[in-house]
């Protein structure tokens, strides 16, 4: 299971191992590892970001507890779907457990996309709660997954593109094999120079990491100035879907539609961007005569929010003209006080009211 893996152009050599430890005579391997950090990572964003979108944290939780599962199922699914050979033994027989056996390989991300995306759904009709607020804060976390994730593909040393001799190529003996046995290099010559490094494969795990790594930045920094709901969400299915589209074109071990020649996450790239673009020019026009398309600090007040503001300021304004009036009153009373005491502090004494005339 220990591949090495050079980078001639760059001066870089790495010796992989799939398998990073064993528990319990279980294999525990790098790509779950790393997949389960890029979670945790997704996660805590979530989390640190929630106040943000006026999203209670304690309902993430309980919707990544349905949604993380089923995700899973979704990733094999759209796998399956498209690669239904997986699901057959050397005997051409259907075989459940090589249906199901997700440990052996045999995840898309796309699956995952999709199935979050009507998990939330049901998740925020349920709870009341907006849809747009949990996909907008969601699709950065499923960016950074996806940034992080990408290199467990690196240790398994797969998802890599078709030849090149650019200055980063990518060269292994395992890689050399595995396009030997799938006749996408014919001659000895192109696999002697695998070996040797004069010729390489594009590193495409690595193309769409550093994508989704330029590509969470700018909508992080997007997100900050929110102009609609639903604007990062949108913009996450142009981007990643643009990027998907031509990093795709480049990798040997696509999905193709249905027996076709039509790669199967290429042509789902750039159907998702342009429903990005449509969700943003909707989400925008929505936004002039809907105000519930807007974020909360940008929202206009209703009707009844002004007066409810209105009648407290008014009620704080008679407040505080009852304590000023209080205070003059005491204030008069004490300057009173205080004459009467400076009088009798000086030998004089109020005069006394005159008395009757026939007194004597």
């Amino acid at each position: 299971m220990t591949s090495v893996v050079t980078f001639p152009g760059l001066g870089l050599e790495f010796e992989l191992n799939r398998v990073a430890f064993n528990l319990f005579g279980k294999d525990i391997y790098w790509y779950g590892i790393i997949i389960a950090c890029g979670f945790l990572l997704a996660v805590s964003y979530g989390m640190w970001r929630a106040p943000k979108y006026h999203m209670d944290r304690d309902q993430i939780i309980d919707m990544l507890l349905f949604a993380v599962p089923l995700c899973i199922i979704g990733a094999r699914a759209y796998y399956v779907i498209f690669e239904p050979s997986i699901c057959f033994d050397s005997e051409g027989r259907f075989s459940f457990y090589r249906m199901i056996a997700i440990w052996d390989g045999g995840l898309a991300i796309y699956g995952a996309v999709l199935m979050a995306i009507v998990v939330v759904l049901i998740f925020c009709k349920v709870r009341k709660a907006c849809f747009w607020d949990y996909a907008d804060l969601g699709i950065l976390g499923v960016m950074i997954g996806q940034m992080v994730g990408r290199w467990g593909n690196f240790v398994n040393v797969e998802a890599y593109g078709g030849l090149t001799d650019a200055p980063w190529r990518m060269c292994s003996e395992t890689i050399a094999n595995w396009l030997w046995g799938q006749r996408q290099i014919t001659s000895m010559e192109q696999y002697q120079a695998i070996l040797d490094g004069t010729l390489g494969v594009h590193p495409t795990f690595f193309y769409e990491s550093m994508w989704n790594l330029i590509g969470f930045i700018l909508l992080a920094l997007l997100a900050r100035k929110r102009r609609v709901k639903g604007q990062t969400f949108a913009g996450y299915l142009i981007w990643y879907g643009l990027g998907r589209a031509a990093i795709e074109g480049l990798r040997t071990d696509s999905l193709y539609f249905f027996g076709t020649g039509i790669r199967s996450s290429q042509m789902l790239g750039l159907i998702s961007a342009v429903i990005g673009v449509i969700m943003l020019i909707v989400r925008f026009r929505q936004a002039k005569t809907d105000p519930m398309v807007l974020p909360e600090e940008l929202r206009p007040a209703s009707p009844v929010e002004v007066e409810e503001v209105a009648a407290e300021a008014g009620a704080a304004a008679a407040d505080i003209a009852a304590e000023d009036s209080a205070a003059d009153q005491d204030a008069a009373a004490a300057g009173e006080g205080n004459a009467i005491e400076d009088a009798a502090a000086g030998g004089e004494a109020p005069l006394p009211e005159e008395q009757d005339s026939d007194q004597s």
